[in-house]
């Protein structure tokens, strides 16, 4: 690592005592009769103990199990709602779905904050200010829908969009019914590409296998587009290295992201040439950290440049979620500037070297 990246010792101790600050407020704040949401109230007198008064950092996040999805999936949201929004309409954002009940997440401002925030990461050269954006993405009831238009918002902007349905394409890719999936993607895209053709726009919004499609139907440079913030999952060094040098040809701003509903976004940092077009992403903290860890002994973390498993916890006054296992796994790196704690490297499904993922547009 170049010196330029390297993190001092005391930027890295402020983090933490920062970090465990905020601990203490959010769980105090979820686990207090005033202000705190009817689902962790419950939980904290069958627990036989009382977060409000025993959580003292973040360390103490281990005395909690692993949150689970079914507490999203099969409870009534009103559970989720602190007593101090009691009365305000919510939001209500799902992810998952493709078979069964989705996981729902309540919320208000989240999603604006977590993107006002990442507005100040992206460069203006990249995504000029007062211009338009274009999404290709999930809207419905998924949280990027609004969160990228209140982006494009904050800078200024306006904002396109074309929607996907994933919950689709990985239904008929689990079918065999690839003529199906690949007449919808060609769908979709057609539909991008008419923007491009006939609208002004400098930034998009895509998933990284959207991206490639469209670049092939028109030049990306000449349409207008300055900036590429790109979501998804599986991004491995050879096509990270692929994407950024033959389809936006090295003209093009690109921004990998890893984010969810549940964690709100995790940036990247921009690509060194010792990177080897590795891509790293570090969590929003305090607002959610992210761990890890070793799939078969979760309480432990793996060491630097190991593969493991990612353990998420969200901590916001809308929503507390401790130890939640992704479905993902990464390399976990050490801290690098302007972040003074761990990052996540080369995201990827939980098992991918096992089994055969199905990631349809992704």
């Amino acid at each position: 690592m170049s010196k330029t990246m390297i993190v001092p010792d005391a930027a890295v101790a402020a983090a933490k005592a920062n970090l465990d600050e905020h601990v203490r407020t959010i769980v105090r704040w979820h686990f207090s009769e005033e202000t705190g949401c009817p689902f962790w109230l419950d939980w904290k007198k069958k627990a036989g103990w009382d977060p409000a008064k025993d959580v003292q950092g973040f360390a103490d996040m281990q005395r909690f199990p692993h949150f689970q999805d079914e507490w999203l999936r099969d409870l009534q949201p009103e559970v989720w709602v602190p007593k101090a929004y009691l009365g305000r309409p919510f939001n209500i954002f799902e992810t998952g779905g493709t078979t069964g009940m989705p996981k729902q997440r309540i919320g208000w401002d989240d999603y604006k904050v977590d993107y006002t925030e990442f507005s100040e990461k992206i460069s203006d050269a990249h995504f000029p200010r007062n211009h338009y954006w274009l999404m290709v993405g999930p809207t419905g009831p998924r949280r990027l829908r609004l969160a990228i238009e209140h982006l494009a918002n904050v800078r200024g902007s306006s904002c396109y969009f074309v929607d996907l349905d994933p919950r689709w394409v990985k239904k008929v890719i689990t079918n065999k019914q690839f003529e199906q999936a690949k007449g919808y993607m060609e769908h979709v895209v057609d539909q991008a590409v008419t923007i491009l053709k006939h609208r002004k726009v400098s930034g998009l919004f895509t998933t990284p296998k959207l991206l490639e499609a469209m670049a092939e139907k028109i030049d990306l440079y000449a349409a207008g587009i300055r900036g590429v913030f790109c979501g998804g999952t599986t991004m491995a060094p050879q096509y990270v290295r692929f994407i950024v040098e033959e389809v936006l040809e090295g003209r093009i701003g690109f921004y990998p992201t890893y984010g969810n509903t549940l964690m709100g976004l995790a940036a990247s940092v921009p690509l060194q040439p010792e990177d080897k077009f590795s891509v790293t992403y570090y969590a929003p903290q305090p607002r959610a950290a992210l761990r890890v860890v070793d799939p078969k002994a979760t309480e432990k973390t793996v060491g630097y440049g190991e593969w493991g498993r990612v353990e998420l916890t969200t901590m916001t006054k809308e929503f507390f979620m401790p130890r939640f296992l992704e479905r993902d796994e990464a390399i976990r790196r050490e801290p690098r500037a302007p972040y003074a704690w761990d990052g996540v490297a080369e995201v990827r499904p939980f098992g991918a070297m096992e089994k055969n993922i199905v990631e349809g547009v992704y």
